[in-house]
């Protein structure tokens, strides 16, 4: 389901994040369900009849609604977040409302793809994030997985900061986005491989993941990745585990569908009778969950030469620098075949976010 947003008000274009819109100053609410923006007066609106209500959020700069007879006044997103930092920490808290405003895109984004999310307080080894500050008391944060916990260093929203990080550790892209994505993509290693011949088709192409983790982090950032990992890896760091292989394997999964769905959803067009770069037109889709692999990296191929061309105009680096190998593309179509696979319906994925059901 592609987003719509526009504002009620005024019918302008309007940001997922928007809180008020910037062309006629109204109130807004985002209705996940739906994936429309719906008027806010006096913190609530009526959709189909029911009452919905502000997050109680919002003065951090979260936009999404909470059903009347939700347990909480928090919203599905903010739900999630199991542990943020203290509500002294003005500071901390503004670098939050960024970090959530990446993961309601990512969540977004899963919803869009019917992919399952079960909170962490709904299930053990449930979905839940950890977003806290390493400059909050100094203590380290380490950005990581572990039984369904996502765990996220605020830090890193910082501009100056992740750019160091970045260039430090040789990285072409880093974003707190990036970093949701890699993440959940451990979380749905678990949750989308349902018997042992999944998993042993997943070791043939991304190695075993029962290989020691502890062994593989030291010998990574001892001798770095391996001579000529740039002909079957998509980036340095999925050299270091099979864990990390298949997690930016889904990563980029989905950067790619997600890109081209916005492309889709603004209407772009690459018109092969408009230039001598291509042979025929490229138009993305909404959704490529019918389409072969073969044909949605095709499309992006295309695609994402424009939005390079594009970037290199205004003089910035390539929006998407990464290359895609034949192994690369293999193991894309691995994730795409299970994405595609499990797919519920809106009424299903309601059903295991309970207790919190409109």
């Amino acid at each position: 389901m592609i987003p719509q947003p526009r504002c009620p008000h005024c019918r302008h274009f309007v940001y997922l994040d928007a809180v008020r819109c910037p062309h006629c100053d109204g109130e807004l609410g985002y209705h996940l369900l739906s994936r429309q923006f719906y008027g806010v007066r006096h913190g609530q609106t009526v959709i189909d009849g029911q009452t919905w209500y502000v997050c109680s959020n919002r003065e951090w700069d979260c936009n999404w609604l909470v059903w009347e007879d939700s347990p909480a006044g928090r919203c599905f997103s903010c739900r999630l977040t199991r542990r943020r930092p203290d509500l002294d920490d003005t500071i901390a808290l503004d670098k939050l409302a960024k970090t959530e405003e990446a993961k309601r895109r990512l969540l977004v984004q899963l919803g869009d793809l019917g992919l399952p999310i079960v909170p962490w307080d709904v299930q053990e080894g449930g979905l839940g994030f950890d977003l806290i500050s390493s400059l909050s008391n100094g203590q380290r944060v380490i950005t990581g997985h572990a039984n369904g916990i996502i765990t996220l260093d605020l830090a890193e929203s910082l501009d100056d900061h992740r750019e160091a990080l970045r260039v430090r550790l040789r990285e072409p892209y880093r974003t707190m986005l990036g970093h949701l994505r890699h993440e959940v993509g451990h979380y749905y290693q678990n949750v989308l491989l349902p018997d042992e011949s999944a998993w042993a088709r997943c070791r043939e192409l991304f190695g075993d993941e029962r290989a020691s983790y502890q062994d593989a982090i030291k010998r990574h950032y001892s001798v770095g990745a391996p001579e000529g990992w740039q002909s079957s890896f998509i980036s340095e760091y999925a050299t270091m585990h099979p864990w990390e292989d298949f997690a930016e394997s889904f990563a980029h999964y989905l950067h790619i569908t997600g890109t081209l769905q916005t492309a889709a959803a603004i209407g772009i067009h690459l018109d092969a009778a408009a230039t001598n770069v291509r042979d025929i037109d490229v138009d993305p889709l909404e959704s490529y969950r019918d389409e072969s692999i073969q044909r949605l990296l095709s499309d992006w191929e295309s695609m994402s030469r424009a939005f390079n061309r594009i970037n290199r105009a205004m003089g910035f680096g390539d929006l998407y620098p990464f290359q895609l190998p034949a192994p690369v593309r293999t193991k894309l179509g691995f994730v795409h075949d299970i994405v595609t696979h499990a797919p519920l319906t809106v009424d299903e994925q309601i059903t295991r976010a309970l207790p919190e059901r409109p």
